[in-house]
């Protein structure tokens, strides 16, 4: 009987996430022939395609669509059974910052699969802005950060990209007319900043109905129906409807990194490793 390759599923994981080889390619690190050549060695060890053609493309066989609901219970099995080994004796301080993008959607499961398996950890969980969490990564403050991304930074492990979505109610808009409406975050802020340019190129009119320095009360002003702002689809969960055909400007994509101290060592690399793997499930 073979054995199913952990590195094998991961690849074929992220082609059924992302939707292509190519794609799969550039999130597992490996050239498009390496990840053609992983895929045939995956199906020699199933014993069945796993992929076939679809016009340009490809799509899962049947074989392929069974085989995802085991890949992931597999992986997660091997991801619980390294992280237990590690953290048996792991013990001290680990300092984590992020953006409270990732505070309701993304976080908690992460931190809950680590801290069961690294029970005399102390985490030190600071949720904020991200200039805020910036400085107090430069300061070496945080072991690992999850901001906003502004160009390529030291330290950066991954880069998270999302689309930025108009959130609001379509009454809000309806009642200012053609002025539109915004709920801002207090400056420096990239939403802030990407929303006044895309309303700017496009020519359209608009003004700060309302602003806050955190997102809660950001949420606040636009569920209120006072206002609508931008943010990416992990805000939805505040119950915010996503403003389509609404006549307002392309938003550019959100790009966050997540970045490790460049001497950090032993769970807060595991950790890491962790965020980077699993968060981009949580979009």
């Amino acid at each position: 009987m073979y054995t199913l390759d952990p590195e094998l599923l991961r690849t074929f994981l992220a082609f059924v996430d992302s939707g292509s080889l190519s794609r799969a390619s550039e999130i597992v690190g490996r050239s498009p022939s390496a990840v053609t050549a992983q895929m045939q060695r995956l199906e020699t060890s199933v014993g069945e395609p796993l992929l076939e053609q679809a016009g340009r493309g490809r799509t899962l066989t049947l074989a392929g669509e069974a085989l995802v609901g085991h890949a992931r219970r597999i992986l997660a099995t091997h991801r619980e059974a390294l992280l237990s080994l590690k953290g048996i004796h792991a013990d001290g301080r680990l300092a984590l910052g992020s953006t409270q993008d990732f505070a309701e959607k993304g976080l908690p499961d992460i931190l809950r699969l680590f801290a069961r398996s690294h029970p005399r950890l102390r985490l030190d969980l600071r949720i904020g802005r991200s200039a805020e969490l910036a400085g107090a990564f430069e300061r070496g403050e945080l072991d690992i950060a999850i901001t906003m991304r502004h160009g390529a930074q030291e330290g950066e492990r991954t880069v998270l990209c999302e689309p930025m979505l108009w959130l609001g109610f379509p009454t809000c808009l309806q009642r200012e007319g053609s002025e539109v409406p915004l709920a801002l975050l207090d400056p420096p802020c990239g939403f802030r900043s990407a929303m006044i340019s895309a309303l700017d190129a496009a020519g359209r009119r608009y003004r700060i109905a309302a602003t806050s320095a955190s997102l809660s009360g950001l949420s606040t002003a636009v569920r209120s129906g006072i206002a609508v702002t931008a943010r990416t689809s992990r805000m939805l969960a505040e119950g915010l409807p996503v403003l389509e055909s609404a006549g307002l400007p392309e938003l550019p994509t959100a790009e966050f990194s997540l970045r490790l101290r460049r001497d950090a060592v032993g769970p807060a690399t595991d950790l890491a490793d962790l965020l980077a793997e699993l968060l981009p499930n949580f979009a």
